[in-house]
C-alpha cells in the first residue's frame, strides 16, 4: 500500500527528516579500528600522497605565493627549511633533532634534508613516525635513494601508547593533524617532546570535520556550482557526476578531516603562535583532488573562474564571514609576544566556533 496517499502533503517532509533520522542513528558507524584499517588502507595504495590536480598549482602560484612571499617563504616547505637551516647554523656544534609525526613517505622531509645538505648543513636528524608501517617504509626506501638515509629513523607509532625517548628542537605536522581522533593527547604528548626553545611546525587543514563547508560557505559554493557547467562537477574521488554540490563527509570510513574544526582552538590552547598565515575556504573544492582534475589551467575559462572564485573567498574571509579551511603555522611552548599574520587573520580572528 502506498502510505504516502493518505498524508497530509504537509507533514510529508517533516516525516522524511524524521526517517532519515532515525535511519543515520540505527546505521552501523564504524568503530575506532575499522577506521584504523581503512586508513591504513588507503594510504597504503595511494603512491604519492601529496599529489593535486595542475589547477591547484595554478591557484598556489598566482594567488598563494603573493600572500606568502612577505614572511619570506612561498611555500610550507621553504617555511620549514628556513627555521631549521637557521637553528643549525646557529647551533652548529650540536645535532638538532626533528621529529615528524604522521611523517608518512617522508617526502617532504627528505625534501628539507637534500636542501639542508645541499647548503653545507649537517647536523641535523629527522625521527620520521607513522600509523602505517608500509608507507613509512617507502619513506625509508626513497631516503636510501635520496643518500639522505644516515640522517633518518623511522618507527610506527599509536597516538596512544607514544611518548617521546627525549626532547626535540622541531617537531613537524605535515598534513597530519587532520588525520588524528585524540588530538588532545597527541598535543600534550607534543608539547613534551619539544625543547623549551623548540619549533613546531605545522601546514594542515583546520576546516569543519571531514572537510564538509560549514552552511554559510555552503551557500556560497552552491551558488557558484549552479554557474558550472556539468562537465566540471565530475567527481574523481567517488566516481560520479554531481550535479548538485554534495557537502561530502570525508570522515565517515577513516580518519580524513575526522577533528579538523578542533585543530585550531587546541592549538590555541596548548602553544603560542609565532607565524600564523591562514587561507582559502570555498576556493577548496574546485581545486581539490575530487573536482581539481575538471579545471585545465591552459584554458581562459576555467582560469577566469578559479580567479572568481579566489576573489569572492578573499572578501569573505577578510570580512569574516567565513573562515579559512588551512594553515601554515610555527608555535613555541613559551610565550611569543609579536607573531606574524597576514593581515588581521590572527587565530582568534580565524577560530569558526561550532
Amino acid at each position: 500500500m502506498n502510505l504516502k496517499s493518505f498524508i497530509p502533503t504537509a507533514l510529508i517532509p517533516p516525516l522524511r527528516a524524521c526517517r532519515n533520522y532515525l535511519r543515520a542513528g540505527f546505521a552501523h558507524a564504524p568503530g575506532y579500528r575499522e577506521r584504523y584499517q581503512s586508513e591504513l588502507d588507503h594510504f597504503s595504495n595511494v603512491e604519492h600522497v601529496h599529489d593535486l590536480p595542475q589547477i591547484a598549482g595554478y591557484w598556489g602560484h598566482k594567488h598563494l605565493r603573493p600572500m606568502l612571499e612577505p614572511f619570506g617563504f612561498t611555500n610550507a616547505i621553504e617555511l620549514f627549511r628556513g627555521y631549521i637551516g637557521r637553528v643549525c647554523r646557529e647551533t652548529a656544534g650540536e645535532n638538532v633533532q626533528v621529529l615528524s609525526v604522521g611523517a608518512g613517505d617522508a617526502a617532504t622531509e627528505i625534501n628539507i634534508a637534500r636542501w639542508l645538505l645541499e647548503n653545507e648543513i649537517r647536523n641535523f636528524a629527522f625521527e620520521c613516525i607513522d600509523i602505517n608501517a608500509e608507507v613509512l617504509n617507502r619513506g625509508m626506501v626513497a631516503a636510501r635513494e635520496n643518500g639522505v638515509s644516515e640522517y633518518f629513523t623511522f618507527s610506527t607509532f599509536d597516538v596512544n601508547a607514544w611518548r617521546p625517548r627525549h626532547q626535540f628542537m622541531f617537531v613537524l605536522a605535515v598534513q597530519s593533524l587532520h588525520h588524528v581522533q585524540k588530538l588532545e593527547i597527541l598535543f600534550d604528548r607534543i608539547k613534551e617532546a619539544l625543547h623549551p626553545d623548540g619549533y613546531f611546525m605545522s601546514d594542515d587543514m583546520i576546516g569543519r570535520n571531514g572537510h564538509q563547508r560549514w552552511p554559510e560557505a555552503l551557500r556560497l559554493v552552491e551558488h557558484l556550482w549552479a554557474d558550472l557547467p556539468d562537465k566540471y562537477k565530475y567527481n574523481h574521488q567517488l566516481k560520479r557526476l554531481e550535479k548538485k554540490f554534495v557537502n561530502w563527509d570525508c570522515s565517515i570510513e577513516g580518519f580524513e578531516g575526522i577533528r579538523s574544526q578542533d585543530i585550531l582552538p587546541l592549538l590555541m590552547k596548548h602553544f603560542s603562535f609565532e607565524v600564523f598565515v591562514a587561507f582559502g575556504n570555498i576556493i577548496d573544492p574546485f581545486i581539490d583532488r575530487c573536482f581539481g582534475p575538471n579545471f585545465d589551467p591552459n584554458d581562459e575559462w576555467d582560469r577566469n573562474f578559479i580567479d572568481r572564485v579566489h576573489a569572492l573567498d578573499v572578501a569573505e574571509l577578510e570580512a569574516g564571514r567565513i573562515k579559512p579551511t588551512h594553515m601554515m603555522a610555527v608555535m613555541r611552548k613559551k610565550p611569543v609576544e609579536n607573531p606574524q599574520v597576514h593581515k588581521h587573520l590572527t587565530p582568534e580572528f580565524c577560530f569558526r566556533r561550532p
